[in-house]
């Protein structure tokens, strides 16, 4: 059975990345959503265990301590975390997950797994991305100058990405990431290396 791909989306905050990652799944039933942990406060309608493992500060940092986590990092004041037995168990069994980690998550999921197909998601531009973070009226006015500013830092950190895409249009997106992920599950790399025997078994 051929490992699972593991897709990392990251981006500035706004930027439409759990959106991307909803219709993906839409599109492609066998992706699955790797569930991070954090420890900052459920928003409206987020549900532990689905959208994310909501932890006290103390339950995360006991958690680092036990090596538990494939990476974590803490952004805009809060830790996020991916459960490293989880992820391995899913890729083990050929599963495709899906992750949405911050810039920082993603250079340590590179590092551990360099088989990891990363992709930076930018808004069209910085305007835009305020309307969207003001749009969303989950964060207060501070909160949101608090993650702008940080997108200086973000980019910079773009080189260690496999693809760049401008999320001007969701569809769009949606289907460059879809072009992606085809493309990946059928390289030579990811595939049995005996690829006569492969085609002399389909007959």
């Amino acid at each position: 059975m051929p490992r699972g791909l593991l897709i990392v989306v990251s981006g500035p905050s706004g930027v439409g990345k759990n959106t991307i990652i909803s219709n993906l799944f839409t599109c492609l039933s066998d992706l699955k959503y790797s569930v991070s942990a954090t420890t900052r406060e459920p928003r409206p309608n987020e549900i532990d265990g689905q959208n994310y493992f909501f932890l006290t500060e103390a339950e995360f940092t006991k958690r680092i301590a036990d090596n538990a986590f494939l990476e974590w990092a803490k952004v805009y004041q809060h830790y996020y975390g991916t459960p490293r037995s989880y992820v391995e168990k899913m890729l083990s069994n050929g599963v495709d997950l899906a992750l949405d980690i911050d810039v920082q998550g993603a250079a340590q999921i590179k590092k551990a797994l360099p088989e990891a197909i990363l992709i930076f998601l930018s808004p069209p531009s910085l305007c835009e991305l305020k309307q969207r973070l003001i749009g969303r009226k989950t964060e207060l006015e501070s909160e949101i100058e608090l993650r702008l500013q940080y997108i200086e830092t973000e980019f910079q950190a773009v080189p260690l990405y496999d693809y760049f895409i401008i999320n001007r249009e969701i569809d769009l997106t949606c289907r460059q990431i879809e072009c992606i992920i085809q493309a990946e599950r059928i390289k030579v790399s990811r595939q049995e290396t005996n690829f006569l025997a492969k085609i002399l078994r389909a007959e």
